[in-house]
């Protein structure tokens, strides 16, 4: 079953130049379906990644996320319900504790109930003895660790990762590969995942390489 079907995105940057990044970019992901994107810097990879989770609207083209349309008023609903992001600089809330950073997801969509699931989710990423520690307190690799549970703690079908170790050391980039991808096979989840790591894109089922604009399957 499909979780992402995009079709022919364009997105093109008027200022402080005209800039074309995306010319017709399209792909499906599937639920349990691993997929990298990669490329040089610059050529729109954060881009198409923002349009395929709502951040940002393509100029033209279609998406679709568990079936429904992704473009427009519905866009931050889709995002909320359906979609965790795990970016590089993590994002957490320095001051708050790692279970009230992983349940954040769910307090912005005024869903309650969801502490049981954010603690095994915690303990899914071996984080289970830092619940009641303040974010501020972990290492990076631990970060991107509850970044990582926080995620999924909305139950989405589908996980965007921009660059999720690229903050890290080899030791804990590997750790966060193994957990990237393990969970999201083992709990059915697309994987969308924009990275330079070569080694990470190994492990995924499909790699893309965004190349003028388009997306080509290596």
């Amino acid at each position: 079953m499909s979780v992402l079907v995009a079709k022919d995105l364009t997105k093109t940057f008027l200022h402080p130049a005209k800039c074309e990044l995306l010319k017709g970019a399209s792909l499906t992901v599937d639920l349990g379906e691993t997929v990298a994107i990669m490329g040089p810097s610059g050529v729109g990879k954060s881009t198409l990644l923002h349009i395929l989770g709502t951040l940002d609207t393509p100029d033209s083209g279609s998406l679709e996320i568990s079936n429904h349309n992704a473009i427009g008023e519905k866009g931050a609903f889709l995002r909320n319900q359906h979609i965790g992001f795990v970016f590089q600089n993590y994002n957490l809330l320095e001051e708050y504790s790692v279970l009230e950073n992983i349940l954040m997801p769910s307090r912005i969509g005024r869903e309650w109930g969801h502490e049981e699931r954010a603690k095994k989710l915690l303990k899914e990423v071996g984080l289970e003895n830092h619940t009641h520690h303040l974010a501020k307190q972990l290492s990076g690799g631990e970060k991107q660790r509850a970044a990582i549970a926080r995620a999924l703690c909305n139950n989405p079908n589908l996980i965007l990762a921009d660059e999720p170790s690229g903050n890290l050391d080899e030791e804990n980039s590997a750790k966060i590969h193994d957990i990237l991808i393990s969970t999201a096979k083992n709990l059915n989840k697309g994987l969308i995942v924009v990275t330079h790591n070569r080694e990470l894109a190994k492990e995924c089922d499909v790699v893309y390489t965004l190349h003028g604009g388009r997306l080509e399957r290596l």
